[in-house]
């Protein structure tokens, strides 16, 4: 019963994975990467685009869907150009090397946006900490264990507190020895900007999967819901449970995507910015559901950091903004009560209430 029930799950839905992967369109209302374009409204417009450092699908449905389609992929382009700091002449890296600077409108807000989430989930995200992903190998794979000393100097020179930012002007200084990378909630803005430009182009249902994250408009065209498979952090063949949505991004960070092994120790990518280590928070996945795509993406990375209890308190707080599911780093699956209704699983799993 439990393969026939895995089987005809990847079947229906998008496979989401965590922070860095690409998810599986295998939706059977989906084509395949290289489609040519349709203008039948009930057919799909489907590209595969590499940016971000990732495998990228992007979907759209409606007569429209073509250039709904074509604009995406320029928008991926163009934020992928200025947000990244793997690119000496982005925006970020420009910033990162002279200290200080005027941001565009994009990155402003993304700032904003990040400094917000920092100081809402008490530092859990932080965009300072890429000093530390160096370090740890996580920007190149130069992987390597830094030493208690390495890291304590690199702690002092962490912290969003750190940071000058004027608003009005747009402008933001760094601390001494400060960088910063936002690519832990690009994505997020990436997908919420496409899905404005699908409602521009009036496109009748769309979808763009960025690595792992999830972004849906409005319901598929036969008018049900979307079926998007939430990994099982333990089988990248598997998955732990299916969320039935619309209009929405789901977004998952867990770290059994990217790390490495050292000395029989596994050290993954989400770090922790109050010990500058891999988080150990017992959980091993964390997905979000938020319309807002910037605010998922930031917290799907600051609740597994947080933990489960934290986290769910702060889902308490903030209950009216998005939904979780979280899973335990022994399997054990929570879903927020606002989405209970709406996920289904092979495993056992308990709601949490707000009360």
């Amino acid at each position: 019963m439990r393969k026939d029930w895995i089987a005809g799950a990847l079947a229906a839905c998008l496979l989401l994975t965590g922070c860095g992967a690409g998810a599986e369109t295998a939706n059977d209302t989906e084509t395949s990467a290289g489609s040519s374009a349709q203008t039948n409204t009930e057919e799909p417009v489907s590209k595969e685009i590499f940016s971000m450092d990732t495998y990228m699908t992007v979907t759209a449905y409606g007569e429209n869907g073509q250039k709904a389609v074509d604009a995406a992929e320029q928008e991926i382009e163009r934020l992928d150009a200025l947000l990244s700091t793997g690119s000496a002449d982005s925006e970020i890296s420009k910033l990162n090397a002279a200290g200080t600077g005027q941001l565009s409108e994009d990155s402003a807000e993304l700032v904003s946006r990040a400094l917000e989430i920092n100081e809402g989930t008490d530092g859990a995200f932080d965009i300072t900490v890429y000093p530390l992903m160096q370090e740890w190998g996580f920007t190149d794979e130069a992987y390597r264990v830094p030493s208690d000393s390495e890291l304590a100097a690199l702690l002092e020179k962490t912290g969003s507190d750190r940071l000058d930012w004027d608003a009005d002007s747009s402008t933001l200084a760094l601390g001494d020895g400060q960088a910063i990378d936002l690519g832990g909630i690009a994505k997020g803005y990436t997908s919420g900007r496409i899905m404005e430009l699908f409602d521009e182009c009036d496109v009748t249902s769309g979808m763009v999967s960025l690595g792992g994250n999830v972004h849906v408009y409005g319901s598929k065209p036969d008018g049900s819901k979307w079926r998007i498979g939430v990994q099982d952090p333990e089988n990248s063949e598997d998955i732990a449970g299916v969320l039935e949505v619309t209009d929405c991004a789901v977004i998952t960070s867990g770290g059994y995507e990217r790390y490495f092994e050292q000395d029989g120790t596994t050290y993954h990518h989400i770090i922790d910015p109050s010990t500058g280590k891999p988080a150990d928070s017992g959980l091993s996945s964390v997905t979000i559901v938020s319309a807002d795509g910037t605010l998922a993406d930031g917290l799907s990375t600051a609740l597994f950091v947080m933990g489960a209890d934290r986290a769910t308190e702060y889902w308490r707080q903030h209950a009216d903004e998005f939904d979780v599911v979280l899973i335990a780093d022994d399997g054990t699956i929570s879903v927020t009560e606002g989405i209970a209704d709406v996920f289904s699983s092979d495993h056992p799993f308990e709601t949490i209430s707000q009360q």
